[in-house]
């Protein structure tokens, strides 16, 4: 069979194919058209309300008589869960002694932290789902830091997902930091410090100083240095204390292992200490010696102008006075 008239017969063979497909495509594309038309003019009949006949058709309407697509309506899923727990138990329902047990305060403290962390966790609503108020968000982030619970176990309490404990606890965490930390944890009026210190038996004491251990699980880099003396994971906490016990300044993040006179060398309190610049001037006289303002420590610190540890070994009356009023 000649080339040519072979090459003929499958170009023309294509063209009918190509031809067909096109003839089918725009019965198709009319038989589209027609169901949604019959289908507006039923909803039309069934629902009596009246169409403009100059609208012009929405882009769904326009891609479905153009065959592109057949349109399904879009639906957001999320799991179901409830919060009658805490909307209509812990709220309404609870007691003070409930409250001081689970959050570690009572009702009227944690609706004023709520009051005042509010600009910083509040969110905004969206398509999609609500936000969740301040008051969940607060008492999401205080449950799980005041219970051993897990995040899911805390995620089936609140009625949100395991992620959101994770993500709430945190926000709220930063939030305090952000908010509370500079207007809580602040020195405020030092004299009234030194006269509650001079009222225990110790004058012009501006503070108590000592360190504490943070429980933390086992980071996978340089686990070792964060092993303390007692044998657990754990970061150190330095506090200064008012004499009622309030902190007046912290300093977190040293690994367990490290000692409490190093943490305290490299923290800036040391520095201030140092400087003569954290207390008011304010120094007095004992006997021949002038005094500054001194803060008190365990034994574990150095001994400065500015910081009082007891004495060790042997110790007569007047020391073992001394080490009883510090």
């Amino acid at each position: 069979m000649d080339p040519a008239a072979t090459i003929a017969g499958l170009v023309a063979v294509l063209n009918t194919s190509q031809l067909i497909i096109h003839l089918s495509l725009r019965q198709m594309q009319r038989n589209r058209a027609r169901r949604l038309r019959h289908r507006r003019e039923s909803l039309k009949s069934e629902s009596g309300t009246e169409l403009s006949e100059t609208t012009s058709p929405s882009a769904q309407d326009m891609t479905l008589a153009m065959g592109h697509v057949d349109f399904v309506e879009r639906r957001f899923w999320a799991r179901e869960t409830s919060t009658e727990w805490w909307d209509r138990i812990v709220l309404q329902v609870w007691d003070e002694s409930q409250w001081l047990r689970n959050f570690r305060m009572r009702k009227g403290t944690f609706l004023e932290l709520c009051e005042l962390l509010s600009p910083a966790l509040k969110r905004k609503d969206t398509r999609m789902r609500a936000a969740l108020t301040v008051q969940k968000r607060v008492a999401i982030a205080l449950w799980k830091l005041a219970t051993p619970d897990s995040y899911r176990s805390v995620a089936n309490h609140f009625g949100v997902g395991k992620s959101t404990v994770g993500v709430v606890v945190m926000q709220v965490a930063k939030a305090i930091v952000k908010v509370l930390l500079p207007k809580v944890v602040t020195l405020g009026n030092a004299q009234v410090i030194i006269d509650g210190f001079a009222a225990m038996g110790f004058p012009n004491c501006g503070g108590a100083i000592d360190g504490t251990h943070i429980p933390i699980l086992g980071p996978d880099h340089q686990a070792s240095q964060y092993i303390n003396r007692k044998g657990y994971f754990s970061m150190v906490l330095q506090a200064l204390v008012d004499h009622r016990g309030r902190f007046t300044n912290i300093y977190v993040g040293w690994p367990g292992k490290v000692h409490d006179a190093r943490v305290f060398r490299n923290s800036g309190l040391f520095r201030r200490l140092q400087e003569g610049i954290y207390f008011p001037d304010h120094k007095i006289t004992l006997g021949d010696v002038e005094m500054p303002t001194v803060i008190l420590g365990d034994p574990a610190y150095p001994l400065m102008p500015w910081l009082m540890k007891p004495y060790t070994g042997a110790l007569d009356t007047e020391k073992e006075l001394f080490n009883y009023r510090l």
